[in-house]
């Protein structure tokens, strides 16, 4: 699962940062530098697809796909991987959105496997 998020990064090399997440807030795999707390990514990623499905769902948008946070110093991408997980990823400010959201879907169908 590593090497799968290590293949992502260098792939789309605007993510800086990646974890695969259950809906727990358990981290499965990362791909994080040293700055980056594995447990507040995890623990972060979890409530955010739990806020996500819950806006898609009341708000009749079907299922949670993914979720955009930007901020002036960069993205945090979610995409879901299955139902009980969630891959996330962090991108430098000036990231091409459609290339970061294109390999983090292949990489969370290749990951699904593992969370099923």
């Amino acid at each position: 699962m590593v090497n799968r998020l290590r293949d992502m990064q260098a792939t789309a090399p605007d993510i800086i940062a990646s974890a695969l997440v259950t809906a727990d807030g358990l981290s499965l795999a990362t791909a994080l530098p040293s700055d980056v707390p594995e447990e507040r990514v995890a623990a972060m990623s979890a409530a955010m697809l739990s806020l996500g499905e819950r806006i898609s769902a009341e708000l009749q948008r079907g299922t949670l796909e993914e979720v955009y946070i930007r901020g002036e110093e960069g993205m945090v991408l979610l995409t879901a991987v299955g139902r009980d997980a969630v891959l996330t990823a962090l991108s430098r400010s000036e990231a091409k959105l459609g290339l970061m959201f294109l390999e983090m879907r292949r990489a969370a169908a290749d990951l699904e496997a593992y969370v099923a």
